[in-house]
């Protein structure tokens, strides 16, 4: 077993990090969403993280996903001030982790679409090829490589192209153990139209790769998923279940975390080793997820 995992069969990820500061009363609208606290009120994002904590979680996933060096630099930070932003971002999930009494860090390095705000996350629907896309991610992934992190979370791919670029930069710094996770279409595609099973085997024998998987796709997709990776380890941390409609830009369906905790139990049976959730997850799905697995995980 990995060494990460410290014996334990499955680690458990925290939840949706955006959706637990808005709950807490915070305001994220603007391109740079969560990560803008960071600068303006990063006790807000240490509470956040240590509130996954103490719901169960053992990772904690930094508030770097949207904090991409040009935007920061477009809003009149320095270069060397962006850095010490991402830094921040490592720092606090870390300070939360040690308050908690032990747990992982994990630095998010989210997709070019998140920082082009237009959705393309879900898509893939880049103006970028692999070599731009290595381009782009470079410079934040070095700093991220070399924040003190545990891991990095490569999460919400839509194309494999991105996922090319960040397998690229992964082997130009062999000391960093990492996750990558992918938006899809459907049961069997990345949201691209690649099939998952492709992407997986971009990773396969790995040592730096502790599980590849999915995140921010509808749950019930996620047991289909986890067939398609061919062996290798798997990550799972989905939505809530509820579906954004952008035209009212609402959330509708049901929330439930009950439910949610009794399905991550079934992805960890069919491969996942890391398991959350993702967008409109909350410290009770968490816990729930904890309760669940604790018992799955449980010798019979």
């Amino acid at each position: 077993m990995d060494p990460l995992f410290g014996g334990r069969g499955v680690l458990v990820c925290d939840g949706g990090l955006a959706t637990h500061l808005e709950a807490l009363g915070h305001d994220l609208g603007g391109g740079l969403w969560s990560a803008r606290l960071l600068r303006d009120d990063p006790a807000a994002v240490r509470r956040a993280h240590r509130d996954f904590f103490a719901a169960g979680a053992d990772v904690a996933v930094s508030a770097s996903y949207q904090a991409g060096i040009p935007a920061l630099l477009e809003r009149g930070l320095t270069r060397a001030e962006a850095h010490d932003l991402l830094r921040r971002s490592v720092r606090l999930a870390a300070e939360a982790r040690d308050a908690n009494g032990g747990g992982l860090v994990a630095a998010s390095v989210g997709p070019y679409g998140a920082a082009r705000a237009d959705g393309s996350e879900y898509t893939g629907a880049y103006d970028l090829d692999e070599d731009g896309l290595t381009a782009w991610h470079r410079e934040r992934w070095h700093v991220l490589a070399d924040s003190g992190a545990d891991l990095l979370a490569c999460e919400t791919l839509p194309s494999a192209a991105e996922a090319r670029a960040l397998a690229r930069l992964l082997a130009e710094t062999p000391h960093v153990r990492a996750w990558v996770s992918f938006t899809c279409r459907d049961g069997v595609h990345i949201s691209d139209g690649t099939p998952l099973a492709d992407c997986a085997a971009l990773f396969a024998g790995s040592a730096q790769v502790v599980a590849v998987g999915v995140n921010c796709t509808p749950p019930h997709l996620v047991p289909d998923l986890l067939a398609r990776l061919g062996g290798v380890p798997g990550v799972a941390y989905p939505n809530s279940g509820e579906t954004w409609d952008p035209r009212t830009r609402t959330w509708t369906g049901t929330r439930d975390p009950v439910a949610f905790g009794d399905a991550a139990a079934a992805w960890h049976r069919a491969g996942a080793v890391v398991v959350g959730g993702c967008c409109r997850t909350t410290p009770e799905h968490v816990r729930r997820v904890r309760d669940r697995l604790g018992r799955a995980a449980a010798p019979r």
